[in-house]
């Protein structure tokens, strides 16, 4: 009945993880493997590799072959992969695998996952592929399927598994165990027993462990918790992602007036969210959409195009303001040198401040109780910061140019540009949040406009009126 701990350690499912030990991921181990049975057509030893390989390393050694590769690795070892490797792969090597994919080998990767699982992998797909992958599976998948689709994007609803546990108030503890082990339609893996009331409306939450620890004869309604966060199944996965941070959340159940409880939501979903919402964010920043690094090149091309055409606009806009000092420039060419260091030093100093403003914006650590105070810490933080380098640049022109008037232009440049940087890096997000405009999506660009534009004014404008 026992077992050694030899016996545990030659267990090919258990993995020991060390440290400095600098071992290749599974999927860099079999990547030459796979490829040298491509090359010879000799695929017998692989397949038992391939079965055994745990879904998320199957993904990446996906992501790791050719386009070519991966369409011939689907149609030899479609049939070894676990089903949930589907949900570990990136959009674009997801499509590519589900177009290669059998009707049949569909129907039983979809009937094997989860519905939220199911909904995740399926959800982002064309609307002729996605009617083409519905087909393919059981109709009784596909309905769980299509009703959940019938929430908004990014919901609750959209998240949600619909494979929960269910008790009567009035039950106990025994009636609660005996039912866990004799029903056949529970989910393979739950953690929480969720008591709801005859109009299926939740009470309360009584996680399995604490089930298990209590006699047989105790009320459920004794031990059960009552702090339930319901949710909307329309809520916003951002405002739901800030229910499971705010208060430690590892489930919420999902539930409306009319129907009760539809399915849940589970800290695992909410993982994936925070991860989702902060790639976004951060691809906003850069200007790009949902591509990732597995896109064709001219698609991804097309993506960045339009983004890097309005900065095209910005910095011609910035231009003419250098234009209109044409002849100080001409007549002082230490300018020249000198004026791209405003314009980036405030350009820097600006990101610093939005970088946080869109980040405390996106955790609701900002808002409009706090805003001033936010701000005036900001504009703080830029004039200590704008004097200190402005000592800096004005000891180095003076050294460079040995002129003393100058160096006094780019100081006080210099401070009046990071001071405009921290003030717009502070008020941009915050307006364009005001207007409903996710600020990760423009506020880059705008700064970097707005620092630009004083910052070449300032320190040109300045040395045409102190030095010329």
């Amino acid at each position: 009945m026992d077992q050694s701990l030899e016996e545990m350690k030659g267990d090919e499912k258990a993995v020991y993880l060390t440290e400095g030990e600098g071992r290749l991921a599974p999927a860099e181990q079999l990547l030459p493997l796979v490829r040298e049975a491509f090359d010879a057509s000799d695929y017998g030893d692989i397949h038992g590799e391939i079965e055994e390989l745990h879904p998320s390393d199957c993904a990446d050694l996906l992501e790791f072959l050719t386009r070519d590769e991966r369409g011939r690795f689907v149609d030899v070892f479609g049939d070894d992969m676990h089903h949930e490797t589907l949900t570990y792969l990136e959009g674009t090597v997801q499509e590519e695998v589900l177009e290669r994919l059998q009707p049949q080998q569909l129907a039983e990767a979809f009937s094997e996952l989860d519905s939220d699982d199911a909904l995740d992998v399926i959800e982002d797909l064309e609307e002729e592929d996605r009617e083409r992958i519905l087909a393919a599976i059981l109709p009784v998948d596909r309905d769980v399927v299509r009703e959940s689709l019938s929430y908004p994007e990014e919901s609750a609803g959209r998240l949600m598994a619909k494979e929960f546990v269910t008790v009567p108030l009035e039950w106990t503890v025994g009636q609660a165990i005996d039912y866990m082990r004799a029903s056949r339609d529970l989910p393979d893996d739950f953690y929480d027993l969720y008591v709801v009331d005859k109009d299926l409306s939740p009470l309360g939450v009584l996680p399995v462990s604490r089930v298990m620890r209590s006699k047989r004869g105790v009320a459920l309604e004794n031990i059960m918790s009552t702090d339930l966060h319901i949710v909307a199944p329309d809520l916003n996965q951002e405002d739901l992602a800030y229910e499971f941070r705010q208060y430690n959340l590892s489930s919420a159940p999902v539930a409306t007036h009319e129907a009760g409880m539809v399915g849940v939501v589970t800290l695992d979903d909410i993982v994936r969210v925070i991860d989702e919402e902060a790639e976004d964010d951060l691809f906003k920043m850069a200007g790009l959409s949902d591509e990732d690094m597995y896109s064709r090149a001219l698609q991804t091309a097309r993506s960045r195009f339009s983004w890097l055409t309005l900065n095209l606009a910005t910095a011609i806009l910035a231009s003419s303001v250098i234009a209109f000092f044409e002849g100080t420039i001409e007549r002082l060419v230490a300018l020249a040198v000198l004026m791209p260091i405003v314009a980036s030093m405030g350009g820097n100093a600006g990101t610093q401040t939005l970088t946080v403003a869109v980040r405390a914006i996106a955790m609701k650590d900002l808002t409009s109780a706090n805003a001033m105070r936010f701000i005036g810490k900001e504009l703080m933080v830029a004039v200590i910061n704008g004097v200190g380098f402005a000592a800096m640049v004005a000891v180095v022109t003076l050294l460079w140019f040995g002129d003393p008037a100058l160096a006094m232009v780019i100081a006080v440049a210099m401070v009046g540009n990071l001071f405009m940087a921290g003030l717009a890096g502070a008020l941009i997000p915050l307006a364009l949040d005001r207007l409903n405009i996710d600020p990760a999506n423009a506020s880059a660009v705008v700064l970097t406009t707005i620092t630009d534009i004083v910052g070449f004014f300032a320190f040109l404008g300045l040395a045409s009126w102190i030095l010329l």
